[in-house]
């Protein structure tokens, strides 16, 4: 294992993209958003996607020169189109959409159709977490769980973000995906020949494994049962029926090179405090419950660790697998 420093990772995943022939604009965003992940331990969601999405820059499942643009606006709602272009740089556009008009109408919503992996959820609600604002964001994914009771993928792991803005203090930060583990720490194992637990997926023909290679060609199972296949359907309907993206079982796979575009969706929604009880008496309420979760020694804020790994992270650096970096590497050079 090598360490890079956040700013050293960063520029290595600019120059990745800039050779992938993406905007400026493009590259930079997709570089912040994937070392976000990795500084925070979040390495399935970090600069571990580069190569495969370089893959699907190359080939045409990802367009390198898209632009988001907004289609629909009405005040507290926004539709964007994210082009088949990768998410980042429409995730951006949201963020700067959201605070001023939650300001404005109290809560406001935005939508993103014809979009791909969007990465760590709470990349795109920590300026909105800033702002002092509570905020959602829901994601569909390509097809990998069935409905309970179903043989057949239909719904992605659908992950579900939420920020909680604090009167002193960094925000609560909440991110989970709805099947037992993210998809993508499968995809690691997968890379590294390493297995993967007893429960986290089954085959293609429904019977659990711990082979990540055979789980990438099967099905994740959701966590708490039918409940969280429920609440992967709440997702896809939110993320892609109101945004007219496509479903999970439309979508071509953020995991393999060739296949259709993915052209998911993604929602989000903010909240300003202050147009309900009040700023004041909301964060009061927030302090209040943290008061009391903490009155027991083994409970953790979420979001605590992550925070804490990406402060070390700036005098420790990031590991990255050696073989990793020499694969980013390639890609720099054989771009150039």
């Amino acid at each position: 294992m090598a360490r890079l420093f956040p700013g050293a990772l960063t520029t290595l995943a600019i120059d990745v993209l800039r050779r992938a022939r993406v905007l400026p604009a493009t590259a930079e965003s997709t570089a912040r958003a994937l070392v976000y992940a990795d500084v925070r331990g979040l390495s399935s969601h970090g600069v571990s996607r580069l190569p495969m999405y370089c893959a699907q820059l190359g080939n045409g499942r990802v367009d390198p020169a898209a632009q988001p643009v907004i289609v629909a606006d009405r005040g507290a709602t926004v539709l964007i189109d994210g082009a088949d272009g990768l998410a980042f740089p429409a995730c951006d556009l949201v963020t700067a959409t959201l605070a001023a008009r939650a300001r404005q109408f109290g809560s406001a919503v935005a939508g993103i159709r014809r979009s791909h992996h969007f990465g760590a959820g709470a990349a795109h609600l920590a300026a909105l977490g800033e702002a002092g604002m509570v905020a959602l964001a829901f994601s569909n994914s390509p097809a990998a769980m069935p409905a309970w009771g179903g043989r057949r993928a239909l719904f992605g792991t659908n992950p579900v973000a939420a920020v909680f803005a604090r009167r002193n203090g960094a925000p609560l930060v909440i991110d989970l995906a709805l099947s037992q583990i993210a998809r993508g720490k499968i995809a690691i194992a997968a890379r590294d020949g390493k297995p993967i637990p007893q429960g986290w997926a089954t085959t293609a023909d429904g019977t659990p494994t711990t082979d990540a290679r055979a789980a990438l060609d099967g099905m994740m199972l959701p966590f708490g049962g039918a409940k969280g296949a429920m609440l992967a359907l709440v997702v896809e309907l939110l993320a892609a029926a109101l945004t007219g993206a496509n479903f999970g079982y439309e979508a071509g796979s953020f995991l393999t090179e060739h296949g259709e575009r993915s052209r998911i969706g993604h929602l989000f929604w903010a909240i300003d405090p202050g147009a309900l009880a009040g700023d004041d008496a909301y964060l009061s309420r927030v302090e209040a419950l943290i008061e009391m979760m903490l009155m027991d020694d083994d409970v953790r804020l979420p979001g605590s660790r992550r925070e804490q790994l990406a402060q070390a992270a700036q005098t420790d650096g990031v590991e990255i697998p050696d073989a990793l970096i020499a694969q980013l590497e390639r890609l720099v050079r054989a771009g150039s």
